[in-house]
Order: C-alpha cells, then sequence, then structure tokens
C-alpha cells in the first residue's frame, strides 16, 4: 500500500495559506526596503556621542531608531515567515539569513545608544522627561535606565551586539536538524493505512485507540532522537552556555535573573510556581491512576497518557468548521472581538496546513504594520487543532488590539501576558463545548478528558520544563559537567518527582528534553503554567461578572506592552505575586477530575 504522503508546499490551494501582502506584495518589494534600511544604518553616527547636547536632538535619535527598528522588524517578520513555510527552500532561508544579518549590523551601529542614554547624568535626564515632547517614551526609557547597572561600555556593547548572530547557532542548529534532517519513518494506523510520521502527526497517533499504534509511533518517534542524540546534547548544553556567557558580560547574578529582569518578574514568582505545584501534585497522580484504570491496562507509559478514555468518540472537524466553533466560543468577549477574529481566521492570517519542510508546531508571529499571522499544521481528525487554532487566536487577537491602541514603542507585549490571552481563549472553548455536549455524555467526558490534559500539559508539564532549566542553568553556572548523561539523568529525575508511582518510564523518555524547541529560549517555559493559571481566573470573572470584567479583559489586551506584565495582570483582576493564583488553578484542576470521575461512571 502507498503511505499517504505530505504534500509539498506548491501543491496547497492558495486560498489555504496565509497572505503577506499585508508585509509586501512581492520578494522584490522586500528588496527595496532592505536597500532603503541598509543604506541608513550608517545615519547613526549622526546621533553618535550627542545625546546629551539637547532634548531635541535627543528625542530625534530616538525617532530615527525606532523607525529603523519598525522597518526591520518588518522585514525580519515576512523573511521568517516565508523561510517557515519550507525549511528546504534555500532562496527565503537565504532571505532569513539577510533579515538576520541586518537586524545584527543595525544592532552594531545602534549599539551606543543604549550606555550613552544611560550616562546622562540624573539632572539632565529629569529635565528631558518633564519635556512634553518626550511623554510617549516615558516607559521605554525607563526600562533602558533600569538596565543602568548591567549594561556595559560602548566598546563592550558594540562587541556583544556583533555576537548575537554568531550566538544564535544552537538554535539554528536545532531547528534544522530537527525540522529538515530528522526522517522519522512511516506507520500504519489504526485503519491500516500506512502514513509518514511527522512532528505534524505524532501527536494524533498519540490519540490513536490503537495501543499498538501509538505505542509503535512513541518509540518510532524517539528512534530518531536516539541516533541524533549527541548531536542534540551539544546544541542544548551551547546554548546553555551562551545564556551563562550574556548573564555573566551583564554582571547579573544567574541566567535566570538576566532573563526574568526584562519584565520586571521577580525570581520568588517562578520559585513560587514549582513550589505549589510540587506541593499538590495529589489531584494529577489521582487523574493519572484513573486514566490507568479507564484504559483497563495493568502499566501507564507515556503513549497511554493522550488518548482519550473515550475510544467511541471521534471528530472530523474541517478548518472552516473549526472557525465557526471558536467565534461561537468567544462570545462572552462581544461582537467587535468575534468579528474581527472570524475575518482575521478565514481571510488570510493563517496558513492551515502541513506541507513538507514546513516548521513543525503552531505559533502567532506578525509586526507592528501587518497582521497577526498564525502558522498551523491543522488535523481535521485532532480536536486539538481546534484547541491550537484558537489558542494561537488569541495571541493573535492580543496583537490586534495592542497594535491598534498602542504607539510602536509600546504596542510589544511580553510573552508573560501573551500566554494568558492564548489559554485564556482555550478556557473559554472548553466552557463552550462542555455547554453545546451536555446532552451527551461521551462528548461530556470527552472534553472533560481534553480540558484536564489541557491543564496537565500547561501547569504542571511545563513547572515541570521550568524546573529543568532552572537546574541545568545552575550546573553550567557551577562550571560543572553537562554531558548527556546527566542531561539525560536529571530530566529523568524530574519525570519519577511530577509523575511518581502512576507511570511507567520507559528509557525513551528521557529524550524528551533534547527535542523541547523553548529550552533555546530560556526561561520561557514558567510562563505557560503562570499564563493558564492568570487565564482560568480571568475567564471565570469574564463568564460570571459578565461586561465589567469583559472591558477589564478587553482593556488588558489593548494595553499592550505599555506596562510590566505583572502590573497589566493587576488591572486586569489577578495578582501573580503570590501563589494564590497557581493554588486556585490546581483546584479547578482537581475539580475538573472529580467531575470526570463522576460523568464517566454515569455512562
Amino acid at each position: 500500500m502507498t503511505p499517504k504522503k505530505i504534500p509539498e508546499r506548491k501543491d496547497i490551494p492558495d486560498d489555504h495559506n496565509w497572505d503577506l501582502t499585508s508585509l509586501f506584495i512581492s520578494d522584490e518589494d522586500w528588496d527595496k526596503l532592505f536597500d532603503e534600511v541598509e543604506s541608513q544604518i550608517n545615519a547613526y553616527t549622526d546621533y553618535k556621542g550627542r545625546l546629551k547636547e539637547t532634548v531635541k536632538i535627543f528625542k530625534e535619535a530616538i525617532d530615527f531608531h525606532l523607525s529603523l527598528t519598525r522597518k526591520i522588524e518588518r522585514i525580519y517578520t515576512y523573511a521568517h515567515l516565508k523561510s517557515d513555510e519550507d525549511k528546504s527552500n534555500q532562496f527565503y532561508q537565504g532571505l532569513h539569513q539577510r533579515a538576520v544579518s541586518l537586524h545584527t549590523r543595525a544592532s552594531e551601529s545602534s549599539s551606543f545608544m543604549t550606555p550613552e542614554i544611560q550616562s546622562i547624568a540624573d539632572d539632565q535626564m529629569n529635565s528631558f522627561l518633564a519635556d512634553d515632547s518626550i511623554a510617549e517614551y516615558k516607559f521605554y526609557l525607563e526600562k533602558i535606565l533600569r538596565y543602568k547597572p548591567y549594561t556595559r561600555s560602548e566598546t563592550v556593547e558594540h562587541v556583544l551586539a556583533m555576537s548575537r548572530e554568531m550566538a544564535n547557532a544552537p538554535t539554528l542548529v536545532f531547528g534544522q536538524l530537527d525540522n529538515v534532517d530528522l526522517n522519522f519513518g512511516s506507520l500504519e494506523d489504526e485503519s491500516g493505512k500506512e502514513i509518514e510520521l511527522s512532528h505534524g502527526n505524532f501527536s494524533t497517533f498519540l490519540i490513536s485507540p490503537n495501543r499498538d499504534v501509538r505505542k509503535k509511533a512513541f518509540f518510532q518517534y524517539y528512534q530518531a532522537y536516539e541516533d541524533h542524540k549527541h548531536t542534540l546534547a551539544a546544541t542544548l548544553v551551547h546554548s546553555l552556555k551562551k545564556d551563562l556567557f550574556y548573564s555573566r558580560v551583564r554582571n547579573f547574578d544567574n541566567c535566570r535573573a538576566a532573563a526574568l529582569f526584562g519584565d520586571n518578574i521577580p525570581e520568588t514568582v517562578y520559585d513560587n510556581l514549582i513550589k505549589t505545584v510540587k506541593s499538590n501534585l495529589a489531584p494529577f497522580f489521582k487523574y493519572m491512576d484513573f486514566r490507568k484504570q479507564t484504559l483497563a491496562l495493568s502499566e501507564l507509559h507515556f503513549y497511554d497518557t493522550y488518548v482519550p478514555i473515550v475510544s467511541d468518540v471521534t471528530f472530523d472537524i474541517p478548518y472552516e468548521a473549526a472557525v465557526e466553533i471558536s467565534i461561537q466560543a468567544m462570545r462572552p468577549l462581544g461582537e467587535k472581538y468575534i468579528k474581527v477574529l472570524q475575518e482575521g481566521l478565514l481571510g488570510g492570517w493563517v496558513d492551515r496546513y502541513e506541507n513538507r519542510g514546513k516548521r513543525s508546531g503552531a505559533y502567532s508571529s506578525g509586526c507592528y504594520d501587518s497582521s497577526p499571522y498564525i502558522l498551523l499544521n491543522y488535523e481535521n481528525q485532532n480536536i486539538n487543532s481546534v484547541y491550537t487554532l484558537l489558542h494561537e487566536g488569541g495571541h493573535s487577537m492580543h496583537s490586534f488590539y495592542a497594535n491598534k491602541h498602542q504607539a510602536f514603542v509600546d504596542h510589544d507585549y511580553t510573552i508573560f501576558v501573551a500566554e494568558v490571552a492564548s489559554t485564556f481563549n482555550e478556557n473559554l472553548l472548553s466552557r463552550y463545548l462542555l455547554e453545546q455536549y451536555k446532552n451527551d455524555p461521551f462528548k461530556t467526558v470527552y472534553i472533560l478528558n481534553r480540558e484536564i490534559d489541557n491543564i496537565r500539559a500547561t501547569l504542571f508539564r511545563q513547572t515541570m520544563f521550568a524546573e529543568f532549566e532552572k537546574i541545568t542553568h545552575s550546573t553550567v553556572e557551577a562550571n560543572a559537567p553537562l554531558t548527556l548523561d546527566v542531561i539525560t539523568a536529571t530530566y529523568r529525575d524530574l519525570l519519577e518527582i511530577y509523575f511518581g508511582d502512576t507511570l511507567v518510564l520507559d528509557p525513551e523518555l528521557s529524550l524528551e528534553c533534547l527535542r523541547i524547541p523553548h529550552f533555546y529560549s530560556a526561561f520561557y517555559v514558567y510562563k505557560y503554567a503562570t499564563g493558564v493559571s492568570a487565564a482560568i481566573a480571568l475567564a471565570d470573572k469574564v463568564v460570571n461578572e459578565g461586561q465589567p470584567a469583559r472591558d477589564a479583559y478587553l482593556n488588558f489586551l489593548m494595553l499592550g506592552g505599555s506596562k510590566f506584565p505583572l502590573d497589566e495582570l493587576v488591572d486586569a483582576g489577578v495578582d501573580m505575586r503570590s501563589p494564590g493564583p497557581i493554588q486556585r488553578a490546581i483546584k479547578y484542576f482537581s475539580d475538573l477530575v472529580d467531575r470526570l470521575i463522576d460523568a464517566y461512571q454515569e455512562l
């Protein structure tokens, strides 16, 4: 039997792909702006050494810098989106490299600005800040001035800017190996159809009701990582060493402090997350034991942890139907929100389906001057694809509101709050589906199961990832060896803690840490766990309190990056400085588990 092949990019209909004309009509237009920016970079020298002369010169320099940055973001966004369409397309890989190089050169030329701003005497800076012409830049300047103790001399800053492209090598190597060179082979699904295994459909195989299928998919998938484990370990270690280098050069106490400083997040927020989750694993263990019982297994393995506990519920949801479901689920946010969302999801925001060489996973991306684009690898038969669509739609609507209501200087929100907007949408989707299926006990159980698994993956799993990052960074900070064996043993220890005795840990699972792309963006994953905790609280407020809570939430989206993220969340109605939201999220999870057990007994 001929296996079902992943299509080539050229075989995907145009109306299923994103429309990048909000960025550039053509590659030639991209080249024109590239050449324009390239010719303007040298103009930074007009302002070098002059920022303290007058408030007029000071403002002109910032205006120029932000204008050029805005153009570079547009250039880079187009290049990275085109390169992600097909990682084997060398032309667009070249465009991406050119965009990165342009950004690096601009960073080199502008590297004097931050130390020069920070060198301005406090009295003069206060005078500048009191000038009405600088009003829109106050928060921007506050963030720069906070870094004063961690900013080096002009010469060192210039060298650091030059190093960025080279330092990105571990991430690029991992990306090419993981997205292009790894071959997972083919296998038969439960109907006997031979299908090529890929990142895009691995999760679909893991929800197969046929245990032999999901078991074979698991071991076959991880065999590719076993075959390349030494290379993958080397890329991860050198990514950690990159983090160590930059944190030490800038005189931070540790890598984590450096990563959290920009968002003004105390390390106690990170530690509270880990401590609170690890102290409240009982509901998670209860759920895993219930899963094992309902699947009638003597042993629960990782490949048994995603399959629905009711096997006779199937979904076949075309993309357009998923959009309609999404629109109905988001009605608590009002007609204006859902009108924009619907037009975007059907009108060119989304690159919908997998093609050969396409970047795996999903994301929302864009810039101030473009639509908020979404990359998907949508699967009709996988309900997770509907959740992913609305998750990324949450990011994109956040971008839409922020870009509409903030100036360029303050539009870019942080990842810390971004994950609130995305998981908020997922929570409303589950609430909607549970209402729709309230008279269908099997689908009720299915969606409860799905919501529990979503929180499990976002809160418990990402917290385990966060602790792995903390431990591995601490290892390199202590100048201790971080070999493949140390990496996998560290991960194995965490698996044993976070799963207890509920799961049989196959040796292959210790390789999971080598395939997580987010580990190349240090101290990122904890934001999923804090985000889902805040989202659960805010979704509950919107559903139960109506317009005041809805308005507060939409105003939160409008803030963009105009405040520090913890302050934005306080405005929305939740304080992440305390363990309270994490505890409430775990209580919500525990209640869902009890509700699932009761519903299952009535089948």
